[in-house]
C-alpha cells in the first residue's frame, strides 16, 4: 500500500475513471462535431478540472487550511470554482453554440450552474480522497512508531543493569578517590549525571532541550578530558536554544559519531554548534577523520535517519557533507 501512494497510482486511477466517464457522456459529440472537437472537449474540460483540483490540494490546503488562515481559503476556493465555470462556459459557447449551432448555447452564462456544480463535486470528491489518504498515512506512521518504541524498550530491557547497584558502585568509587584528586571526582559525578539522565529522564516522548544540551555538553566534556591533548574540540550553544522540547537522546548519535571516526594519525578538529532561528532548530557537527574516499550515506547514521523519519516526518532536514578528510552533519528540526 505504501508503494501505491508513493508512485501516485491513486491519482492515475482517479483520472482514468474521470476521463473515461466524461468521454462516455460526450460520445454524441463525435457525430455532431467530429472526433477532433470530441477530443478537444475531453482535454479542455479535464485540464481545467485538474487545475482547480491540484490548486486546492497542493496550494490552498497547505498554505491556508494547514496554516489556519481560513478566511483566505473560504475566499480563494470559490474564486477558483468561478474561474473554472467561466473558462468552461467560454468553450461551451464555442463548441455547442457555434460549432454545433445551438443558438441557446450562445448565451455565455447558460451552463454556469452545471459547470460550477461539476467543479464543486470533483473538488469535494478529491478532498475526500486526500483526507482518506492522510488518515491512512497517519495510521501507518503511528503503527510504525509504536513498533519502534516496543523494539527500543526490548533492547533497553536486554541491556539494562540494576540502576541501584550501578549508582551505589559509582558512589563507592567516588568516595574511594583521594579528596585532592578533584578532576577524577568531577569526572565520576559527570558520568553519574549522564547515566541518571539516560535511565530516569528519557522515558517520555519528548524532553526539554536544555536537558539534552546539558547531556551533550557533559559527553563532550568527558571526551575533551581524553582527547584535548591531541585534538581541538569546540562546543557552542546559543542562548536561544531553550524553551522547547525534542525527542530524548536524538542528538547524541551525531556527537558520538564525530568522536568515533576521528583520525588516529594526525591532530583532529571537532566542532559542535547548536542554533535556533524562530521555529527552526539547527545543529551542525564537524570532524576531521582518517583520509579515505567519501562514503555515500554517511557513517553509521542509518538508525538516526529512521528515527527522524518516524518522529519528525516532514519536519526535519538532514544534510551530510563528506570529503576524504572531513565529515559534517547538519540537522534542522521544525519545532512546535
Amino acid at each position: 500500500m505504501d508503494r501505491f501512494w508513493k508512485y501516485k497510482f491513486d491519482h492515475g486511477l482517479f483520472w482514468i475513471g474521470t476521463v473515461f466517464f466524461h468521454a462516455y457522456t460526450r460520445l454524441g459529440l463525435i457525430q455532431k462535431a467530429g472526433v477532433g472537437q470530441f477530443l478537444v472537449e475531453i482535454v479542455v474540460r479535464n485540464t481545467l478540472l485538474a487545475a482547480v483540483i491540484y490548486l486546492n490540494l497542493f496550494i490552498l490546503i497547505p498554505r491556508f487550511i494547514q496554516q489556519k488562515k481560513y478566511p483566505a481559503y473560504i475566499f480563494l476556493l470559490p474564486f477558483s470554482l468561478v474561474l473554472y465555470a467561466l473558462a468552461k462556459n467560454a468553450h461551451d459557447v464555442y463548441l455547442y453554440g457555434y460549432v454545433i449551432g445551438d443558438e441557446e448555447q450562445r448565451h455565455f452564462f447558460h451552463n454556469t450552474f452545471y459547470n460550477g456544480s461539476i467543479a464543486l463535486f470533483y473538488v469535494a470528491f478529491s478532498v475526500a480522497l486526500y483526507l482518506s489518504k492522510e488518515w491512512y498515512v497517519q495510521k501507518e506512521l503511528i503503527r510504525k512508531i509504536q513498533i519502534e518504541k516496543l523494539n527500543t524498550e526490548l533492547d533497553y530491557l536486554k541491556a539494562q543493569i540494576n540502576p541501584h547497584f550501578l549508582f551505589n558502585s559509582i558512589n563507592t568509587i567516588y568516595f574511594q578517590i583521594d579528596m585532592q584528586n578533584t578532576t577524577a571526582r568531577e569526572t565520576v559525578l559527570t558520568f553519574s549525571e549522564m547515566l541518571r539522565y539516560q535511565l530516569y529522564e528519557c522515558n517520555g516522548q519528548e524532553i526539554a532541550v536544555e536537558k539534552e544540551v546539558n547531556y551533550l555538553r557533559n559527553y563532550t566534556g568527558l571526551q575533551r578530558m581524553r582527547k584535548e591533548e591531541y585534538d581541538t574540540i569546540a562546543f557552542d550553544c546559543e542562548d536561544e536554544v531553550a524553551n522547547f522540547t525534542i525527542a530524548p537522546l536524538l542528538l547524541i548519535p551525531f556527537v558520538e559519531n564525530a568522536f568515533k571516526h576521528v583520525s588516529h594519525s594526525v591532530r583532529n578538529e571537532i566542532r559542535i554548534n547548536l542554533f535556533r532561528t524562530g521555529n527552526i532548530f539547527r545543529m551542525t557537527v564537524f570532524n576531521t577523520k582518517e583520509e579515505r574516499p567519501a562514503e555515500a550515506g554517511g557513517i553509521g547514521l542509518k538508525n538516526v535517519r529512521r528515527r527522524l523519519e518516524l518522529l519528525y516526518p516532514d519536519r526535519h532536514e538532514l544534510t551530510i557533507r563528506e570529503t576524504a578528510r572531513t565529515f559534517e552533519v547538519e540537522l534542522q528540526l521544525k519545532i512546535r
